[in-house]
């Protein structure tokens, strides 16, 4: 019975080559890990890296009679697993990019939803507005519509301060007890 563990690789790819499955248990226990290690630093991901190194033997082995290696096994070695992770690093852009398109879908549909929510919102605002006792709806637009201050919309209308802010407090109440409704059923 041979020895694998002191075969070189080159005489391990030829036994390969004539479907030795010990030569392919030898390379595979000699290259593993490093092919692993590898793997996982570039990766960060032990369980992408598990599956690249697997990947590179399955194919070591399915292609073991077709095999033309004119460097060393270790670098042939080292450089497949660089090509798979640039796969693999390929394949986590794309599903990157995906992400950020759904997430973009996303947020184009909450804020259509919010503008939607907004103008009725608005809608209603200006209906409780216009249902307002006159003086308040009055008052009321003079001072948010216009931006008037207190002092202001009494000279304009040639009535007190105070007749202004009781007309704003209970423009105020009315709106706030018509708008928490319609805020509940909203949400």
């Amino acid at each position: 019975m041979r020895n694998y563990a002191h075969l070189t690789d080159e005489e391990l790819i030829i036994l390969l080559a004539i479907d030795d499955a010990r030569a392919f248990s030898e390379i595979y226990n000699r290259y593993w890990k490093k092919l692993f290690w590898l793997a996982g630093n570039k990766l960060n991901c032990l369980e992408d890296a598990e599956e690249v190194v697997q990947d590179i033997f399955v194919s070591l082995w399915k292609r073991r009679q077709d095999l033309r290696i004119h460097a060393t096994l270790n670098n042939y070695l080292a450089v497949s697993v660089k090509y798979k992770i640039l796969t693999v690093l390929d394949k986590y852009h794309n599903q990157q990019q995906y992400i950020d398109s759904l997430i973009g879908m996303s947020t184009a549909d909450d804020s259509t939803q919010e503008k939607l929510a907004f103008d009725e919102l608005r809608d209603q605002l200006t209906q409780l507005v216009a249902d307002l006792p006159e003086k308040c709806k009055v008052v009321y637009q003079l001072s948010r519509e216009q931006g008037l201050s207190q002092k202001q919309i009494a000279q304009t209308l040639q009535i007190a301060e105070k007749t202004v802010e009781g007309h704003l407090n209970k423009a105020t109440k009315i709106l706030r007890a018509k708008l928490s409704h319609f805020l509940f059923t909203l949400l």
